[in-house]
This record gives C-alpha cells, structure tokens and sequence, in this order.
C-alpha cells in the first residue's frame, strides 16, 4: 500500500521513468489505450483533464495519463485530485485503505560543472488522491444517454477554435495529413466520416483534425519539434504519440471522443514496443503535447 504522505520520492531511491512507463505499459497490456479509453459504459468520451482541487490548476503533461490510468483502474468519475495534506486542509479525509497515484515533476539541484555551479533538473515524484476515495464522496446520478446522428455535423466551438489558428487546411482526397513542406493540413471532406461503434462520425471528424493540427505546431516557424526521417525512427514515434495525446487533450477539453485507430491489437502492439525500448519515450511525448496544446490555445 502506498503510504498517504506528501514526501516526494527523488530519482536517487528509484528509476521514476520507468515507473512512469511502467503505469502505461501496465494498461497497454490489459488491452486499454489510456488516451482513447471508452469511460463508462456506453460513453466513450475521454475524462475531463485532471485538475488539482486545491489550485485548480490541471495536471500538464505525462501526469494526465498518469491519472488517466489510475481513474480507468479504479473507475473514479471526478476529475478532481489533491495530496492527502491538502484534502485535510479543505476538512476533508481519505477512506481507510485508499491508495494514492504517483504524480511527476521536474526539480532542480545545483552541481558544480566544469568550475561552474549549474543547475541539474533531475524528476521527482508525489502522491495524490481523487475525491472519488474520499469519506464524504458519493456518486453523482449518471445523465441519460442520448444517440447522435451518423452523419457528421458541424460543432462551432472546435470549427472557431482552428479558425483562429489560421492554419492552412484543404479538404481533398481521401487521407488525413499534414504535409510540412507546404505547411498544409489535407483532410477528407466531413461527409466521408461514418459513426462507429466508439465515435461518432463527428467526433471522427474533429479528432482526426485536431490530430493534424498538432503535427501542424511541429513546423520549424512554430515549436520547431524533431522530426523522423520515416516509420519506425524513433523521433518519428515520438511526434506521432505527441500528435495522438495533444488531440486526446484537446477532445478531452471539447468533450468528444478521439477516432479509433483500427486494428486495435496492433496499434497497442507497437506502442508497447516503443515503450519499452526508451523508458523517457513518454514523458517526452506527453510534455511535447502539453506544449502543442498551449501554443494552440494561444492563438485563440
């Protein structure tokens, strides 16, 4: 059982990038994708993004999937997380036998380099509780589900959202891309998308282009992010799980799902194989879709 302190853990007790990767791998391997993760019962919308109760300023980065993970194992429906001391602070207390979720950031300590002191970021960690296991905690009544149509429709906030990125985009032929030395994004007319069985077709529509417009701020005039060269290079990896989570927290903020990537088995197999090559794979991946979705709501 994980203990209910507020001590972080440092990098010189354990490896915290392999506990990280660890976490997702964990879920790849039971079959669940934690950025695409249908949430309860028939609504396959992702969770609203993790926020911190006491700040109420939300979870950036790896620690998004991090909770993520934790919500879908556990089934917790609130969004909302705090160490065990801040919940006591807010009159608050955990239930016995509640375990916390490890959570991960970056710290400073100071080294001499070279007759220099310098500034060495090395990862720590803490642990957090969802209000889901707390004493007072009880289940909202869940909404009735309604049925969306199956031809794609308009949705104004998300259409004014990229308008205002001024992103060049052409619908044409019948892939989605973004082709970087035209800098344009190419996407199939909105008719071509079809509901199924875990997105609508609008939701297809949007997820696919929210996906392109974050390969479109790794252009070299906007975040100048490291490209690969062709499938399988592992900077080509790193930009496409970057582009998969930038549109995950996207749609998780516009409360639509993200479009399955078809063969379901595949798609985990390789992202586990990348994972389990480079432990830091994530990590990177996940602050670099932070990133794009700051630069992106910065142009709002």
């Amino acid at each position: 059982m994980q203990s209910t302190s507020d001590n972080p853990q440092t990098t010189t007790r354990r490896d915290i990038h392999q506990q990280v990767t660890d976490t997702i791998i964990r879920q790849l391997e039971a079959g669940t994708i934690p950025w695409h993760r249908p949430w309860k019962g028939a609504d396959h919308r992702l969770p609203p993004l993790p926020l911190n109760y006491s700040t109420n300023k939300k979870y950036r980065g790896v620690n998004i999937l991090l909770l993520w993970c934790t919500s879908i194992e556990k089934n917790f429906s609130s969004p909302e997380w705090a160490s065990f001391k801040q919940w006591q602070q807010q009159k608050e207390l955990i239930r016995k036998g509640e375990k916390g979720s490890l959570i991960v950031y970056y710290d400073t300590i100071e080294r001499e380099v070279d007759g220099e002191i310098k500034k060495i970021p090395f990862l720590k960690s803490s642990i957090v509780f969802n209000r889901c296991q707390l004493q007072s905690y009880q289940e909202p009544v869940e909404p009735v589900e309604t049925h969306e149509p199956l031809l794609a429709l308009k949705i104004a906030p998300i259409d004014e959202f990229v308008e205002n990125t001024k992103a060049h985009i052409a619908h044409i032929g019948s892939s989605a891309c973004y082709v970087p030395k035209d800098d344009i994004i190419y996407m199939p007319d909105m008719e071509k998308f079809i509901t199924t069985e875990t997105c609508t077709a609008t939701e297809g529509y949007y997820s696919t282009l929210l996906h392109e417009l974050a390969h479109w701020t790794g252009a070299e005039k906007r975040l100048n992010r490291t490209k690969g060269k062709k499938f399988g290079d592992e900077n080509y990896a790193v930009e496409e799980l970057t582009a998969e989570l930038t549109a995950a927290f996207l749609c998780a903020e516009f409360d639509i799902t993200t479009l399955d990537k078809g063969d379901h088995a595949a798609y985990i197999a390789h992202w586990l194989k990348v994972l389990k090559d480079n432990k830091q794979f994530v990590i990177t991946a996940a602050s670099d879709a932070s990133k794009a979705a700051d630069y992106l709501y910065g142009l709002q």
